[in-house]
């Protein structure tokens, strides 16, 4: 049966196999670093296998670095005191942190600087795309009042012709009744 897998389901599987990936690049680093007598500390394998600190203390992985750190251990004690090679593993450790720490505030730095300037270019294109676009509809919007008001005063202009007509209209209707009523007046009564 062949079901759909979700996207959870696609990003665990993904995450799992990053994981044991990362897990086994690390294991290979440390017993590399055995071999080749190099001091293993874990600030130099997360250096060395380019992974972050945490997964060198991450359960599976802490305990095989710490066992060969424990074999180099007893190796040092022929030839120096446990002190000594502690203090020398501890000043390395120390030494790869400050180095590590400087080059990740030198990238945050970088990225940050990068990220405010694309921004910032993003923001200029966002507004000036927004006031062209707001700029064309005002266009818009005042062509077309201006063909109303146009419109509108042609209407007034017609309107008041008719006014002026039917003023005239109305003012002949009120002579002539006048009139009408003047000659009904003054004709003799036949009654």
């Amino acid at each position: 049966m062949n079901t759909k897998r979700q996207p959870a389901e696609v990003l665990a599987e993904a995450r799992r196999r990053d994981s044991y990936l990362k897990r086994t690049k690390v294991l290979a680093v440390v017993d590399g670093m055995a071999a080749r007598g190099e001091p293993v500390t874990f600030a130099a394998v997360a250096k060395a296998a380019g992974v972050s600190n945490w997964l060198v203390y991450a359960e599976g992985v802490r305990e095989h670095i710490q066992s060969i750190r424990d074999q180099q251990g007893a190796q040092d004690q022929r030839g120096l005191s446990s002190s000594t090679s502690g203090t020398a593993a501890l000043k390395t450790d120390l030494e790869l942190s400050r180095q590590e720490i400087s080059s990740l505030r030198t990238e945050r730095d970088k990225l940050k600087s990068a990220l405010q300037r694309q921004l910032g270019q993003q923001l200029d294109h966002v507004a000036a795309g927004d006031m062209i676009a707001r700029i064309d509809e005002l266009t818009r919007q005042n062509e077309r009042l201006v063909t109303e008001r146009d419109a509108l005063e042609r209407e007034r202009a017609e309107l008041e012709a008719k006014l002026a007509e039917t003023e005239e209209d109305l003012g002949a209707a009120r002579t002539s009744l006048r009139r009408m009523i003047r000659s009904e007046n003054s004709a003799p009564n036949v009654e």
